[in-house]
């Protein structure tokens, strides 16, 4: 099955992928409204590398749920 469509089966059917995509989602739309801004302050700063460990964590745990769905499928 293509990463894509085990991805959107996941988002419909498991509550915690959907609940992570959906904060990685937030996230990201953070960190675009951060980088659209022309001046960049210290606080600004902090935030944009808090988003992307955020958003990492998010990712990994994200894709450990992807392989254990794929292991699963190919029992």
């Amino acid at each position: 099955m293509p990463m894509e469509d085990i991805r959107q089966s996941l988002f419909a059917t498991d509550s915690e992928f959907r609940r992570l995509a959906e904060e990685h989602s937030r996230c990201e739309s953070q960190l675009e409204q951060i980088v659209k801004s022309a001046y960049l302050n210290a606080e600004d700063l902090q935030r944009e590398a808090m988003l992307k460990k955020v958003k990492l964590r998010l990712k990994d745990r994200m894709e450990s749920i992807v392989a254990r769905y794929r292991e699963m499928a190919s029992q």
